[in-house]
């Protein structure tokens, strides 16, 4: 940023002795000065370079300062420049048109020095304070928009705009999403075998790609929980189709897990539960908080995990009546479900 005494300034005066009168008198006070003999010159040099300060003269062929002023005001980029008015015109009209146009101060000719010199230390200054202003509400801006990414990045984007208009405890009832959780098979014994770093990678890897897969499918993650894998459709915002969406999610996650074991590293196979209901969603607590899931439906889907086969998909039966016709299933039969006892699950195989 600029200081005020190594300032650029702009002299525009189509008289030459007046342009190096002030083009001397300001490189004396240091200043960086270049000059223009029109206001044409004046608009091409101050488009092509910044400059701190513009000494404008008023009388002048082609384009008086009156229209360089308008068009300098006009641009966005350059009407924070601030403008000197140096002119022989001194009654009062002209002064008043000047800074209804937009300069910063006016000083009739022939001038004072040392108010010459005042004034633009003053006008100077001002640009100075502005500039830093400016920095300041430009690095806010770029704050606050690493703080909303952030924020986007853990809560929905609906769920976050509420939070940030009333900090309070959201709870919200859907009563028909789909809920899908996957985990690592064996994933606890490859500590024994992988360093810690190499395996956070590697789940890092997978996990960023189930990311992508969300996204591209319209869907909620909710979290991750060591080697699990959450995510649900049909909130925070409603629509028709969401098991039909989580169930393309996860045979596009059994191909992503397919396309991640093929080479010469140790293969991983997994785990994917689905089940479709009612829930409730929220963001409990004031610290560390999440948006998470709450219901015998979320239950479900963990139990068709923790109790499914190997890079299978087992899903409840209220999730295949909804897709028997679009998707092709296999009935697993009853198998004894914790907590409700013998259910009926079937396994997820492909499109029809």
């Amino acid at each position: 940023m600029t200081s005020p005494e190594t300032a650029s300034v702009l002299v525009v005066d189509d008289n030459e002795a007046n342009r190096d009168l002030l083009r001397r008198r300001l490189q004396r006070q240091g200043y960086c000065v270049t000059v223009a003999e029109d206001g044409f010159r004046a608009l091409e040099l101050i488009r092509e370079q910044p400059f701190d300060l513009v000494l404008l003269d008023i009388m002048m062929p082609r384009m008086n300062g009156y229209q360089v002023l308008e068009q300098l005001k006009a641009d966005p980029e350059l009407r924070d420049i601030p403008v000197l008015v140096i002119s022989a015109l001194d009654d009062l009209d002209s002064v008043v048109k000047c800074i209804e146009l937009g300069a910063e101060d006016y000083l009739p000719k022939p001038f004072n020095p040392i108010l010459l010199k005042a004034r633009i230390g003053a006008c100077l200054e001002k640009k100075h304070l502005h500039d830093q202003e400016k920095a300041y509400l430009e690095q806010l801006r770029i704050e606050q928009e690493k703080s909303e990414r952030l924020l986007l990045s853990i809560l929905p984007k609906p769920i976050a705009e509420r939070l940030k208009q009333n900090p309070h405890t959201i709870a919200d009832s859907f009563s028909d999403v789909s809920v899908l959780f996957a985990d690592i098979v064996g994933f606890t014994k490859l500590w024994s075998r992988i360093s810690p770093t190499e395996l956070v990678e590697l789940l890092n890897e997978i996990f960023s790609g189930f990311d992508e897969l969300a996204a591209k499918n319209g869907l909620e993650k909710i979290k991750t929980i060591g080697d699990a894998y959450m995510v649900v459709g049909g909130l925070p915002v409603p629509r028709d189709d969401h098991a039909e969406a989580i169930s393309q999610m996860a045979l596009d996650m059994l191909q992503q897990m397919k396309q991640f074991n093929q080479g010469d590293r140790e293969p991983f196979s997994i785990r994917i539960g689905i089940s479709s209901g009612p829930v409730v969603a929220g963001v409990i607590g004031t610290n560390k908080f999440i948006y998470d899931l709450w219901g015998d439906t979320v239950n479900m889907a963990s139990r068709m995990e923790s109790q499914g086969i190997a890079n299978t998909i087992q899903v409840t039966e209220v999730t295949y009546e909804r897709l028997k016709d679009k998707f092709e299933f296999e009935c697993r039969g009853e198998i004894d479900v914790k907590g409700k006892g013998e259910m009926t699950t079937y396994l997820l195989i492909d499109r029809l």
